[in-house]
């Protein structure tokens, strides 16, 4: 039966063994042994209380470091009293230290993944086979037939083609408001009136047109040149000049 041990914020020894290494800033591939079984034997100090079983798995790891420190510590001799040279104690402790950031690694990715899958919704499946049972539908129409639409088709292309060439869209020219208040003092001036109708100061009979000339007109109301009149509601506007000057 497998458990987790969680002593304040570590899951286990080799979380424990993990943060002093880090805390100390030490290289992982190069542990100072001795620094860090000290270190553990603090922490293992706290859960002197919990029971043997619980902390089973820190009791030995801690043995694997002793083990560790003894070899780094005492020098191995052969018959000869030759020193023998081998391989690094810690190689197989900083493999297994490697192995567990792996797979916690890998453990918080999944966690973050549910974390976030779990802030959505999957749709229930519904029966669609009313739209999907229905068989398909194919246009019936021999090889001859085909090539004739197709050289329609490229026909009325090339005559598109040869319209674009020979004729070309004219943007009409939009006149600002003081061409139009302009023009309807040449209006007045032509006229010799002192007063004309809105539907004889326009152009022509275009939207724009008749917009442009009823703004100029307000713009001259605000300028105080000329007075505006309208005698039934829709009715024609009366536009008269008050500045006498303008029209001689």
């Amino acid at each position: 039966m497998s458990y987790k041990v969680r002593m304040k914020m570590f899951e286990g020894p080799f979380d424990l063994l993990v943060y002093l290494i880090e805390t100390a800033e030490m290289n992982i591939y190069d542990i100072e042994v001795s620094e860090i079984t000290k270190q553990y034997f603090e922490y293992m100090g706290e859960i002197e209380e919990l029971d043997v079983t619980m902390a089973t798995e820190f009791m030995v790891l801690a043995a694997t470091l002793i083990e560790i420190k003894s070899k780094m510590l005492l020098p191995r001799i052969d018959e000869d009293g030759e020193l023998i040279v081998g391989d690094d104690p810690r190689i197989s402790l900083v493999s297994k230290l490697l192995e567990y950031k792996k797979y916690k690694k890998i453990s918080e990715i999944f966690g973050s993944a549910e974390k976030e899958s779990s802030r959505f919704f999957e749709k229930p499946q519904e029966d669609i086979s009313q739209y999907t049972d229905q068989p398909d539908e194919y246009l019936t129409m021999d090889l001859d037939h085909f090539i004739r639409a197709f050289n329609l088709f490229l026909l009325k292309k090339q005559k598109m083609e040869e319209m674009k060439k020979d004729y070309q869209r004219v943007e009409k020219d939009r006149v600002t408001i003081n061409q139009r208040i302009q023009y309807i003092k040449d209006v007045f001036k032509a006229s010799g009136t002192p007063s004309l109708l809105f539907s004889q100061l326009l152009t022509n009979r275009e939207k724009y047109d008749a917009t442009i000339t009823f703004v100029s007109i307000l713009e001259m109301v605000k300028e105080n040149e000329i007075d505006t009149e309208q005698e039934l509601p829709f009715g024609d506007i009366r536009v008269k000049m008050l500045n006498q000057e303008t029209i001689k």
